[in-house]
């Protein structure tokens, strides 16, 4: 296939994305329902419909089964778990680890599917329900782009997990971030600890992921959408009364010129563009300060944290 049917093709799957994007938030315009603006859904068209390879192993099963039971757990420790929101974090944290680990899978974007209804102490089920959805379409979608060749078939080989040591992993996991985050929760400003920056903590803790190659571009990269989103979210919705789903189809078109121009498709930078959509308009010029230096703090706890274990021979 020659490089123009290959960039037709890559442009068609980035206005697939934008489309659904924007399909979300007019729905939400449109219903007053805003927990159906779930910003993690540009992560997975990122991950599932616009990379060349998935950049996870997982299958199209377990993208259904794995999102809809994170969101639907954040829902319910909001609506029945009495603890500080700290803990009800950490809660949603450790089971996204055990159902990853159980799963054989490494698809981390179900930990900002879980926590942020505890972020926005979301109690209904339009959540969980818009989400299950909204995996469906991702999932339907991909499927047709890998039936009429838009995109190649990946095949899913479950991560061969040592159990102990996965144990050991998410245990550090949960301790160092809940470190991280006494000061933010303390202090009541949790968005320093976004949900798509703990995904991109948890992502750049495996010794063996591509972004820790490039860990100031990814942190550059997130706070670059969180200025996006905000920006735009302030300029269109808030000072020129504009419908929010035209902000999210103008922030999401920016965002994907920038991953083609740089070529990298790290997919939670699309998660952390739409959180300004869900967000109190007085939240909105800090947010990506915020998120500049959550990145920085995470990523390099991550790097320096989270090292490949060497591997010693004796030479007799």
């Amino acid at each position: 296939m020659n490089t123009k049917v290959l960039k037709v093709i890559r442009l068609e799957r980035y206005l697939f994305g934008i489309l659904l994007a924007i399909s979300m938030v007019l729905l939400a315009e449109l219903s007053g329902e805003k927990e159906i603006i779930f910003p993690e859904i540009c992560a997975l068209t990122i991950g599932a419909w616009v990379s060349e390879q998935l950049p996870w192993v997982v299958n199209k099963r377990r993208i259904f089964l794995l999102m809809s039971a994170a969101a639907l757990f954040g829902v319910l420790v909001v609506r029945f778990c009495p603890l500080p929101l700290i803990f009800q974090v950490c809660i949603c944290f450790a089971f996204t680890g055990i159902i990853l680990t159980a799963c054989k899978t490494n698809f981390v974007p179900i930990i900002s599917a879980c926590i942020l209804p505890v972020y926005l102490r979301t109690t209904s089920f339009v959540y969980p329900i818009a989400v299950m959805v909204m995996a469906l379409i991702i999932i339907f979608a991909q499927w047709i782009m890998e039936k009429y060749h838009f995109r190649p078939v990946n095949r899913f080989v479950p991560c061969n997990f040592n159990l102990k040591k996965q144990v050991i992993k998410w245990s550090k996991l949960l301790i160092v971030f809940g470190l991280i985050a006494l000061i933010p929760f303390k202090t009541h400003q949790i968005y320093f600890l976004a949900p798509p920056l703990i995904v991109m903590f948890t992502e750049l803790s495996n010794p063996k992921s591509p972004a820790r190659k490039k860990p100031v571009y990814i942190a550059g990269l997130m706070t670059f959408s969180a200025f996006i989103g905000s920006a735009f979210r302030l300029f269109f919705d808030v000072y020129l009364h504009l419908p929010l789903s035209l902000c999210t189809a103008l922030s999401c078109c920016v965002l994907f010129i920038v991953l083609n121009k740089i070529k990298i498709n790290f997919p939670p930078a699309g998660a952390v563009l739409l959180i300004p959509m869900i967000l109190d308009k007085n939240l909105l010029i800090r947010f990506p300060l915020e998120v500049l230096v959550g990145a920085i703090v995470l990523s390099y706890v991550a790097m320096i944290l989270f090292k490949e274990e060497k591997v010693f021979r004796n030479i007799d």
